[in-house]
């Protein structure tokens, strides 16, 4: 693995120490239905759309 490979795996797992301490729960929860787990990831595709929309925003105003 290279270092870029690392550091995604070190966010990762960060992510997950996040996620269990601000939602007391990890992804092996299983109270969620398979549509609840596809609404949910909509909703953070659509989170991801605007960050780029506002960089692409950024980039157009100052350029790179």
């Amino acid at each position: 693995m290279s270092k870029i490979e690392d550091s995604v795996c070190s966010k990762i797992l960060g992510r997950a120490e996040v996620g269990k301490s601000k939602y007391g729960t990890t992804m092996e929860r299983g109270d969620l239905s398979r549509l609840e787990w596809l609404i949910h990831t909509q909703e953070e595709a659509m989170d991801m759309v605007v960050y780029l929309e506002k960089l692409i925003s950024i980039e157009k105003q100052y350029g790179s």
